[in-house]
């Protein structure tokens, strides 16, 4: 089964005074045929992007999180997420009471 991950941008902090981006939330989905789980996270820039707010896109941003993260931090996100949808489709732990509904 292929698994499907799909980064997005979920917000942007900017500072009023330059609209200078400091802050970018993203999300991270990963889905299948069957199941499908998230991540959220930020990450931090500092003023560093230079681009006018006005001329931002998505996949730009999506770009600079992700580069600004690294391949090995992005593999880890995606490993934590299909980690996730395996165990939705073979679950290894359980929860209940012995007493209620066996």
């Amino acid at each position: 089964m292929t698994t499907e991950f799909t980064w997005a941008i979920a917000n942007l902090e900017r500072n009023t005074s330059d609209g200078k981006v400091i802050v970018a939330h993203y999300t991270v989905s990963a889905k299948n045929d069957t199941y499908s789980a998230g991540a959220y996270g930020s990450l931090g820039f500092d003023g560093e992007i230079e681009t006018p707010f006005s001329e931002l896109t998505e996949q730009q941003i999506v770009g600079w999180v992700t580069d600004s993260l690294g391949e090995e931090k992005v593999e880890e996100i995606c490993v934590a997420l299909q980690n996730q949808l395996d165990e939705q489709a073979a679950p290894t732990k359980a929860a209940g009471l012995p007493w209620v509904n066996g």
